[in-house]
């Protein structure tokens, strides 16, 4: 149970270091502000990023689902 808190306060970190280190301007704002960033391709380590965080983020939920059912 321990080590199931740490691993889950590590994700969390790391999921809002990942939140943090995205470009400004990708958010939901961004989608109603008429920003032509839409149309480009992520690359190097902006596709890390988004990827880290989608991965992250699924990992922080699937923790917190099994700490519920612990």
């Amino acid at each position: 149970m321990e080590t199931l808190n740490i691993i889950q306060i590590v994700i969390s970190i790391l999921l809002m270091a990942a939140i943090l280190l995205q470009q400004r301007g990708e958010g939901l704002s961004s989608t109603f502000g008429g920003e032509g960033g839409v149309y480009f391709k992520k690359r190097g380590m902006e596709k890390f990023l988004y990827i880290a965080t989608i991965v992250l983020g699924i990992l922080f939920i699937a923790t917190a689902i099994i700490r519920m059912t612990i």
